[in-house]
């Protein structure tokens, strides 16, 4: 499993149209499944992110996670993190899981994310989505298991 995770200050996810998603102060966490990756895995990382210390305390020190300033996550599903361009000019995505696996792992680290207290939502796995953020910091980690 990879993610890559931004602090916003704001972010929504556009499908067709219409917002499906859309948060204050938080994460968008752009996430991609591996085709070993479990639910352990998942659980890891849902852990991992929301006890993250990226969010700035009063001496303005990365000391502060989602969870201490009461923000929120937005998830949207990426294959593309797992792009593969050692070869040619066009990436291959043979490394992503398949969306029978991958579907069910965001929605179960989306779960577990929520079990831990972060407040978040989803964009639509499969679709074309239009994500706009303000990026905080800039700030942006890559974590992977």
């Amino acid at each position: 499993m990879r993610a890559v995770i931004q602090r916003v200050t704001h972010a929504q996810v556009t499908v067709e149209g219409e917002v499906v998603a859309k948060i204050g102060r938080g994460l968008l966490i752009l996430l991609g499944v591996a085709p070993g990756d479990t639910l352990a895995t998942a659980e890891q990382m849902a852990d991992k992110i929301a006890h993250l210390r990226i969010f700035e305390d009063e001496n303005e020190k990365m000391n502060l996670s989602v969870l201490d300033v009461g923000g929120e996550a937005i998830v949207v599903s990426q294959f593309t993190l797992y792009a593969d361009t050692s070869r040619g000019r066009r990436p291959s995505f043979i490394g992503a899981a398949k969306p029978d696996l991958a579907e069910p792992l965001v929605s179960a680290f989306t779960r577990m994310l929520i079990e831990r207290g972060v407040p978040a939502q989803t964009g639509v796995f499969g679709a074309h989505m239009a994500v706009a953020l303000v990026n905080d910091g800039p700030v942006t980690v890559i974590m992977a298991f």
